[in-house]
């Protein structure tokens, strides 16, 4: 059925702290009920270019004040996004803004429970190379009228080289400046989830009860942000109190700076700055580019996604030592932090679209990965998989296929299930600390290849509420659904979960079957996933370590 007709009209925000802001009511056309209040564009830092590009962001001044009462500023457009390359076509630069440090904020209609409300701080997919935080207030108030009454807070952030560039020179530069080199795009995220913590209050929402979540790389980035807030913010300033990570994992420990040189040097080549320059010159260079010719030569690198950088200030340098130990686990259990994380049966078939290697070999496969992944890790992958021989991995119909497969094990299947089987050694409890699901199912208006399966992001209609549709779910569909959209609301507002998700065993998932039923799963990649993650992300003394942790 169409989407219900909603009316715009100016909201004003009236602010000690903030100063004035407008942005934008909607309201249901036939019933005249208030359906959300939508804010769009608040800058939450200063703006990172010209000097600034490729540095840590900037913290706005404490008098910053968005409008005056004679003058709000106006928030009612969607943010500017970070200029990125093209998804399955030429990029769209309407929106780009290199000055993209900007969130979004909706907030659900009604009266407000005791406290405020509970606030889902959602960060976007893209892998890390392209993406936006710009929902479509119409679109999000099916969701903000489910029983999902949170506010969600959206924020862009640097993405591909702009946010995840680094190299010797960045970080020369980074410490004569006293800053951290490296991962910009997650010290991005970072300073607007601090902005939400200090402000959300303000739009009646509940600085105690914040969930961090998101899709893909918006899912790898909620566990970086756990993981920093773990090991370098202390108790009393943490911010997290819950985690969702949809179809993603924490992956490898990223390459550090030095590994990193490579990709920068091939960067500069491509660009025709020559790396015989001193530092500074390479580094001036590069930022009198158009953001243009930077997103256009990272499509013809070798090295093309641009990713983390194990720096020891956003990153632990033991980060994944510390996963196999059960040290992280161990910290989550003592903070009281709980986790959501799942999957689609199908991830491999997206997966298989993004860059794909020039030809269907095994060798193409292996260089394409190792545009994600440190070579070492990839040569670990290979040979767990194709084995000595260098044989097609089971189930794949050619290399192509491999490489979507390959792929998505890293980013989701095989790496999530390492995660949990550590994270299950390590003291956390599944079905009480940790909730895992799985996606059999997807509705009808998803606007994926339908050849596609249940893939990678199908699963966004469901959590999002039939946001990307153009006429949202079906009344057949809210119904089958809602004890799923229930599920997410209880996790975001920390209340107890439904029956069904309190499982009794770490290979236990929540899935909803082909036919539209739910039911409980016994994982059957789980020995798959363990062995795999053991291939890529055995800590060295492997065995040993594990017993000194636990004494």
């Amino acid at each position: 059925m169409p989407r219900p007709e909603l009316e715009q009209k100016p909201y004003f925000l009236h602010s000690n702290s903030l100063g004035h802001l407008e942005g934008l009511t909607f309201t249901d056309a036939s019933t005249s009920q208030t359906a959300l209040t939508f804010f769009g564009g608040i800058p939450y830092a200063l703006p990172p270019v010209a000097q600034y590009r490729f540095r840590a962001p900037r913290r706005l001044p404490g008098d910053f004040r968005y409008g005056t009462k004679a003058s709000p500023g106006r928030y009612n457009r969607v943010a500017g996004v970070c200029p990125q390359p093209g998804w399955l076509g030429p990029p769209d630069e309407k929106l780009w803004d290199e000055n993209c440090l900007f969130l979004n904020v909706y907030i659900p209609s009604g009266e407000a429970p005791s406290g405020g409300w509970p606030v889902f701080f959602y960060i976007h997919g893209g892998f890390l190379q392209w993406g936006a935080p710009n929902f479509d207030p119409v679109k999000m108030a099916p969701l903000l009228n489910s029983a999902f009454k949170a506010i969600i807070v959206a924020p862009a952030y640097r993405l591909n080289a702009f946010g995840f560039i680094s190299s010797k020179e960045l970080e020369l530069e980074a410490q004569e400046n006293g800053e951290p080199v490296g991962n910009q795009g997650f010290w991005d995220q970072r300073l607007a989830l601090e902005w939400v913590a200090e402000h959300i209050s303000e739009f009646g929402g509940n600085l105690d009860e914040i969930t961090v979540g998101g899709y893909s790389a918006g899912s790898h980035s909620t566990f970086q942000q756990l993981a920093h807030e773990l090991y370098f913010v202390p108790d009393h300033k943490a911010i997290i109190k819950r985690a969702i990570m949809w179809s993603n994992s924490p992956g490898v420990q990223p390459r550090t700076t030095a590994q990193h040189q490579a990709q920068f040097d091939e960067l500069l080549t491509t660009l025709d700055i020559p790396l015989a320059l001193l530092p500074h010159e390479k580094l001036q260079r590069l930022r009198a580019l158009p953001p243009r010719d930077i997103i256009a030569a990272q499509d013809s690198l070798q090295i093309s996604e641009f990713r983390a950088c194990s720096d020891g200030t956003f990153i632990s340098k033991s980060l994944v030592h510390s996963i196999n130990t059960g040290d992280f686990a161990r910290r989550m259990k003592r903070r009281g932090i709980k986790l959501l994380n799942g999957e689609c049966r199908d991830e491999h078939a997206l997966y298989a679209a993004w860059r794909p290697p020039v030809t269907s070999t095994y060798d193409a496969v292996k260089l394409r990965l190792c545009a994600d992944y440190p070579p070492e890790v990839v040569s670990k992958l290979m040979s767990f998989y194709c084995g000595d021989k260098k044989s097609l991995p089971h189930g794949a119909r050619d290399w192509q296929d491999a490489f979507g497969r390959l792929y998505a094990n890293m980013q989701v299947h095989s790496l999530e299930r390492g995660f949990h089987e550590a994270s299950d050694r390590g003291g956390l409890r599944y079905g009480e600390d940790v909730f895992r699901y799985r996606f059999d199912w997807r509705t009808s208006g998803c606007n994926l290849p339908t050849d596609w399966g249940v893939t990678h992001s199908s699963d966004m209609e469901i959590w999002l509420w039939g946001i990307d549709s153009k006429d949202g779910l079906t009344k057949e569909e809210k119904m089958l659904l809602r004890p799923w959209n229930e599920a997410f609301a209880k996790f975001v507002k920390g209340e107890k979960m439904p029956d069904l998700w309190r499982t009794k065993d770490v290979k236990q998932m929540v899935r909803l079957k082909e036919d539209g039923e739910s039911d409980v799963w016994v994982d059957d990649r789980w020995d798959e996933g363990v062995q795999c993650w053991s291939a890529v992300n055995a800590s060295k003394g492997g065995f040993l370590n594990w017993v000194r942790s636990r004494l």
